[in-house]
């Protein structure tokens, strides 16, 4: 459902003068797995159970995980115009792989790449500007 609701809402999005891939694209992607996702449980799931748990969710990392992504993403929100990205999502990235289980050298290897490389891919090639926060003044 939430897949058709999102297919639904991008209609409106206006198309980008001059480029293939307006800003519906991606979230119409993501939508599109959304719905194949969803049919692919229905279609496996279980007809006598009405909620079923499963077995990841007696494991208290794999429920701080998840958690984690929640309480992340509304970090994001709530930080990232004051911080920027490159502190938000730094910061997001190594609490997500740190309750994830990753050691601390590997962590902020792949913090600090993924961070640089995920900014680069928005500002750069898809020219989408994600905020600066306290970085302003080094924007290019």
């Amino acid at each position: 459902m939430l897949g058709g609701v999102v297919l639904w809402h991008i209609q409106a999005y206006p198309a980008m003068p001059g480029q293939k891939f307006g800003p519906a694209w991606f979230p119409g992607l993501i939508a599109v797995g959304l719905i194949l996702c969803g049919a692919l449980l229905a279609a496996r799931s279980q007809k006598d159970v009405l909620v079923a748990f499963p077995d990841w969710f007696r494991s208290p990392r794999a429920v701080a995980g998840v958690a984690s992504v929640i309480v992340g993403l509304l970090f994001y929100v709530l930080a990232a115009d004051w911080l920027g990205f490159y502190l938000t999502a730094l910061a997001i990235l190594v609490v997500w792989m740190r309750i994830l289980g990753a050691s601390w050298r590997l962590t902020l290897q792949v913090a600090i790449v993924a961070t640089i490389v995920i900014h680069l891919s928005f500002y750069k090639l898809l020219r989408i500007p994600l905020p600066w926060g306290i970085f302003e003044r080094f924007a290019f």
